[in-house]
């Protein structure tokens, strides 16, 4: 059993009959999902789940999860995502796949945000670059504002498609670079006054992160 495998494992394991998930994106919750649908067809549990992105959308009514939205349940049981990095105080780095502003909604959205991930994503500080989401429109400004506070920025594109990858929700992602992060919180906060964010993938409201390793997981709690 791999560290995906594991922290899945232990993660269903929170996934009581009828609740209202929050589902996160990525490989490890791809994984998660799997062992979801095994215990909904084995258990016959309702689960319903609001995803953050086609990807889970798709894995999500795969596993036998009834598909809802934030109209019908505002308020969520459980947020299950990974993510890329993950510091010392449980703030993290989510993006990579591009969904994080419908990630960052669902996961305040819920009761408790819980983040699954390999031992290998938690460091001392966030270091990598934040993945920010734009408004196309807004670009040009958005990279000079992020200059003036001391990003590197690198519009992210696409590997099956020639120019930027767009997300979910028309927008262009921009990876910014700002070196070792002292303070998330107020860099997550800074980001979002500037007009044309639509939202950053600094997240400061983990609950939870279940951590896998060859040697088995570890929960670590605010």
């Amino acid at each position: 059993m791999n560290e995906k495998e594991r922290v899945a494992e232990e993660a269903v394991k929170l996934v009581e009959d009828g609740m209202v998930l929050g589902i996160g994106s990525g490989t490890t919750v791809a994984v998660f999902l799997k062992r979801l649908g095994e215990r909904i067809r084995n258990e016959g549990l309702k689960v319903y789940g609001v995803p953050s992105s086609y990807q889970s959308h798709f894995l999500a009514l795969k596993a036998g999860i009834r598909i809802v939205d934030l109209f019908e349940y505002p308020e969520l049981d459980l947020c299950i995502d990974g993510a890329d990095q993950i510091d010392r105080n449980l703030n993290c780095i989510k993006g990579g796949g591009g969904a994080l502003t419908r990630e960052k909604i669902v996961s305040q959205a819920s009761k408790r945000f819980i983040v699954i991930a390999e031992e290998r994503k938690f460091v001392e500080k966030l270091s990598m670059p934040v993945p920010i989401e734009v408004i196309p429109f807004a670009y040009g400004h958005v990279v000079r504002k992020l200059q003036e506070m001391g990003g590197v920025c690198k519009l992210r594109e696409g590997s099956g498609k020639l120019g930027p990858v767009i997300s979910d929700n028309g927008n262009f992602i921009i990876d910014c670079d700002f070196g070792e992060i002292e303070n998330p919180k107020e860099l997550e906060f800074s980001l979002n006054t500037v007009a044309g964010v639509v939202e950053n993938g600094v997240f400061c409201n983990v609950d939870e992160v279940i951590l896998g390793s060859r040697e088995g997981v570890r929960i670590l709690k605010k």
